[in-house]
């Protein structure tokens, strides 16, 4: 880690962020974890002690193997050290196993696989140069974004309390869109595609990966208006990349090919038998959607056209409202690609199938890096990583860890709007008075969640309105940001335009 902070240009000051995040990992070990936990406990379980023609079929368990290949992969290989800590937790009949030693080896797991997204994080540092760096320290954008990256509250509360290896994907995502900002091209899509096998979320912003590429790499030239030189196509390059893919996905697939059985593999990686929403709302447009059904149905006002306007919803509508690559130019430079990539991201969130509320650090995280470099950037990562981070306090719902969730929230967008306002001090304030207003409405609304609501009648009756109230506010906030988002692709000109302007 020294020689990381080194060549971060900080000497030890990025060490000391990394191991001190480390070290509130460690301390996070007793706290509560989720079901994930045995998820991933069953996961070990199966690729340890069946062989491979059976982990998309094996269901002793309910939580069945449900990732691409090379995360299966990735448990076979964490099985071969987890057998040194407890070999009974690698049996597939032990349902619901917990020991000491389990929890320590998940545990860990998970903070030693972090190295990676530690790099990673280093290594974008090295590529985002951010708004002109004030003298002190605390002052530079990259101080301020390597911060904002490891002491990241939604995967410290998600991977480190909840349970999952949310920290190691991001990882490499972010890795994958430093080698692109280092015009290392082949490397950014090696690691992209590799990504896409490990967990297949991932599709949602591959159009993004794809349009730049394209654009950036198999078309090698330029107009002196910055258009496409069109007779400058490489079809090399487009056959390296393909090859990359190919290869890639040959590596992963080619053996499930082999016994047969990519229909069972994609039956798992996409059961669109699940609902629209997931039990606990995302707070996207579908929450906000469902609200407003609900209650136009309880006061009668609920028409037919209403209830039927989205029965014909497929998992395919967030691609259409995911692509901002169709409506903006594509030579942006790699910090366009990262606006559109966060753009594909939260679009998928907003109307997604079946979504998930942690999917929300797959557009917070890259946000960050959008963050220190323009003003109107920094206002929407605040609103989004704000509701986005309090829309995952439903996932710690035990007593104990109500105080952790709490102060570290607290710390870290405390620590983000200031560290925030002073980098663009000089520039207009980063939010108007309705922003505030609604921002300032989350500590009300916590307080009527946890402290008011369950002395009340109504938990009893309607034990699901804390949920309820929690997702529906959220969406607003993060609904909120898409749009500047959105906006924000649409009429930002291109970095070549703007500097001739």
């Amino acid at each position: 880690m020294a020689a990381l902070g080194a060549a971060t240009g900080g000497g030890s000051w990025f060490s000391a962020l990394a191991l001190g995040v480390t070290l509130l990992k460690c301390l996070l070990i007793p706290t509560y974890h989720s079901t994930d936990f045995e998820v991933h406990r069953n996961w070990l379980a199966i690729t340890h002690s069946l062989p491979i023609s059976q982990w998309y079929y094996e269901a002793t368990s309910e939580w069945t193997l449900d990732y691409p290949p090379f995360f299966a992969w990735f448990e076979y290989a964490l099985s071969h050290v987890a057998k040194y800590f407890d070999q009974e937790m690698l049996n597939v009949r032990n349902l619901n196993y917990s020991s000491s030693r389990t929890l320590l080896f998940q545990r860990f797991s998970v903070i030693f696989t972090d190295t990676l997204f530690v790099y990673a994080v280093h290594e974008c540092c090295k590529c985002i140069n951010g708004k002109k760096a004030g003298k002190e320290l605390t002052e530079k954008p990259k101080f301020i974004l390597s911060v904002l990256l490891l002491w990241n509250f939604g995967l410290l509360i998600v991977d480190h309390i909840h349970f999952q290896y949310n920290g190691f994907l991001s990882g490499l995502m972010l890795l994958s869109i430093a080698r692109l900002f280092q015009k290392r091209h082949m490397e950014g899509a090696f690691l992209f595609a590799v990504l896409l096998h490990f967990k297949h979320i991932y599709l949602y912003v591959a159009p993004a990966y794809g349009v730049y590429l394209l654009r950036s790499y198999c078309f090698t030239a330029n107009k002196p208006d910055g258009s496409i030189r069109w007779n400058s196509f490489s079809f090399l390059r487009l056959i390296s990349l393909g090859l990359i893919v190919f290869l890639v996905s040959a590596l992963s697939l080619g053996p499930f090919l082999a016994l047969n059985q990519l229909p069972q593999v994609f039956s798992r990686l996409f059961p669109f038998k699940r609902g629209l929403c997931h039990a606990y709302w995302a707070p996207n447009f579908w929450a906000l959607y469902s609200a407003l059904d609900k209650v136009l149905s309880i006061i009668g006002l609920n028409d037919k056209w209403f209830s039927s306007a989205v029965p014909t919803h497929s998992p395919s509508l967030s691609d259409t409202l995911g692509h901002p690559y169709l409506h903006s130019d594509c030579h942006i430079g790699p910090r366009g690609f990262l606006r559109c990539l966060i753009l594909c991201a939260l679009s998928s969130f907003m109307f997604g199938w079946h979504v998930h509320e942690k999917a929300i650090l797959l557009a917070v995280l890259p946000m960050s890096l959008l963050s220190v470099g323009k003003a109107g950037d920094a206002s929407i990562f605040l609103i989004l990583t704000t509701t986005g981070h309090y829309s995952l306090f439903p996932l710690l719902f035990t007593a104990p860890e109500l105080p952790i969730k709490i102060l570290l929230m607290l710390l870290f967008t405390i620590y983000s709007i200031s560290s925030l306002k002073t980098l663009f001090r000089k520039e207009k304030p980063l939010f108007n008075w309705m922003e505030t207003f609604y921002l300032l409405g989350l500590g009300p609304l916590e307080v009527f969640c946890e402290f008011v609501f369950p002395f009340t009648s109504w938990k009893l009756k309607y034990p699901f309105i804390p949920l309820l109230l929690t997702s529906v506010y959220c969406a607003v906030g993060i609904t909120h940001a898409w749009f500047k988002l959105y906006v924000s692709v649409l009429t930002d000109p291109p970095v070549g335009k703007t500097k001739k302007q």
